[in-house]
């Protein structure tokens, strides 16, 4: 459809979008879950335009009418990234990042509301192979979290968010960061891009102390010193955990680390560090 072939593309990584590298052309393709995603996949796209007349350093989408329909899902293309993802090392340059993209003015065109954190959690506990008393316990979660975060009062003003903001989803070349991953881009509040990294601090202690106060010297704020990231940090922990457990099947460690992060859920308080996937 594009002119390229697709013989020995290699899948890069699997979660709410199958993402493979072609192997032919230096193109990442991104494949959706399904047809309910179209208008994301149309977002990311218009967003990479966006972002590139605004001069932020980010992966860009093939010049090209897209995205497409193929069998059922949406398709979307881009440029392949010859570089490294982010790591612990780069926790610093993420709060940069951020600080960049929360500044900007943001078109009311291109930008609606963000969508609430708590958007997929819902079809992932129903399609999810965990037992129903692992989905019961969800999701009676996710409603008491839903009526915690309609009573939150934030603390900084709304603006650009990148919804998903987490150090992997920089990459980067020549010692230079590339944002990538647009789907969830939208207009709320930056407590909510914030509270990952501090999540992944507090919680899963993918960070160390001082990794954490170079995110939050870099950004200039830090989120866990506001009196709501207490219910945003648990909306992360369930965010990170319902993502998980959509790939149980994959391998005995996924199974492994979804069952102890329901131990901490259950529990309500962190306790010893996660596994990342």
């Amino acid at each position: 459809m594009i002119g390229e072939s697709a013989s020995g593309a290699e899948l890069l990584r699997l979660g709410e979008n199958a993402i493979f590298r072609l192997a032919a052309a230096p193109i990442v393709v991104r494949i959706a879950r399904g047809m309910d995603r179209w208008g994301d996949a149309t977002k990311e796209v218009a967003v990479s335009v966006w972002l590139a007349d605004n001069e932020i350093s980010a992966v860009r989408a093939v010049d090209i009418p897209q995205p497409i329909a193929v069998d059922g899902h949406p398709v979307t293309f881009w440029q392949f990234i010859d570089g490294r993802r982010g790591n612990s090392g780069d926790v610093r340059e993420l709060g940069a990042v951020l600080r960049n993209l929360h500044g900007l003015d943001a078109p009311p065109e291109l930008f609606g509301q963000s969508d609430s954190p708590l958007l997929r959690v819902g079809q992932r506990i129903a399609d999810a192979p965990v037992s129903p008393e692992d989905k019961t316990f969800l999701g009676a979660l996710a409603e008491r979290l839903s009526d915690d975060l309609e009573r939150t009062t934030f603390d900084l003003p709304p603006c650009v968010t990148h919804g998903d903001a987490h150090v992997q989803n920089l990459m980067f070349v020549d010692g230079h960061s590339v944002l990538i991953d647009f789907e969830r881009v939208g207009f709320g509040q930056p407590e909510w891009d914030l509270s990952v990294t501090a999540t992944e601090f507090v919680t899963a202690k993918f960070w160390t102390l001082s990794e954490y106060q170079d995110f939050v010297e870099s950004y200039g704020y830090d989120v866990t010193a506001w009196s709501g990231f207490d219910v945003l940090r648990r909306v992360q922990e369930l965010k990170m955990t319902t993502w998980l457990m959509q790939n149980v099947r994959e391998s005995a460690e996924i199974q492994s680390e979804f069952e102890r992060r329901m131990v901490v859920i259950r529990a309500g308080h962190p306790d010893g560090a996660w596994r990342p996937f």
